[in-house]
C-alpha cells in the first residue's frame, strides 16, 4: 500500500479501485519493489485503464515508469485496443503520459475537489480536474 499511496495518497480512493483491478509489481535484481501498476480491464470490453501507477522514490526518473506502462501495454494488446488513463493536471504526470505516447482525451471537472476528502497538491498546484489520457495498443 505505501507505494501506491505515492501515486494517490486516500486511501479510500485506492480501495474503490484495488479489488477490481490486476496489481503489476516490478522488482529489481535484489527483490526490492521498485514500481507498482494497477489496471482494470472488464472483459469484453475493448479498453484498459491504468488506475493507479507509482514508482519508488528512489528508483524516479531512470525510466521504470515507462517501462513498466511498456509491459502492461504488451499484456493488454492482445485482448484490448485502447489504454486509457485518468490523472491531475500535473506538471509532474502529464509529460509522462505524453512522453509513453498517450494524448488527452477528456477532462473529468473537478474530480478531486469533488472526491477527495481533503485538498491534493503536486509541485505546488492544486489538483482540481481530472485529465484523460489514451493510446492506441
Amino acid at each position: 500500500m505505501p507505494l501506491l499511496l505515492l501515486a494517490d495518497e486516500q486511501q479510500s480512493m485506492i480501495y474503490r479501485y484495488l479489488d477490481s483491478g490486476t496489481m503489476y509489481v516490478m522488482t529489481n535484481e535484489k527483490g526490492d519493489t521498485v514500481a507498482q501498476c494497477v489496471v482494470a480491464h472488464d472483459h469484453g470490453s475493448k479498453t484498459a485503464e491504468i488506475k493507479s501507477i507509482s514508482v519508488a522514490s528512489e528508483y524516479q526518473r531512470r525510466g521504470y515508469g515507462k517501462k513498466l506502462v511498456g509491459y502492461i501495454e504488451n499484456v493488454y494488446r492482445r485482448s484490448c485496443d485502447t489504454l486509457k488513463v485518468g490523472t491531475g493536471d500535473s506538471p509532474l504526470t502529464v509529460p509522462f503520459y505524453l512522453s509513453c505516447g498517450f494524448v488527452r482525451a477528456g477532462v473529468v471537472k473537478n474530480f478531486f475537489t469533488d472526491n477527495y476528502d481533503h485538498p491534493i497538491y503536486e509541485c505546488g498546484v492544486q489538483l482540481k480536474d481530472m485529465v484523460y489520457f489514451e493510446k492506441k495498443l
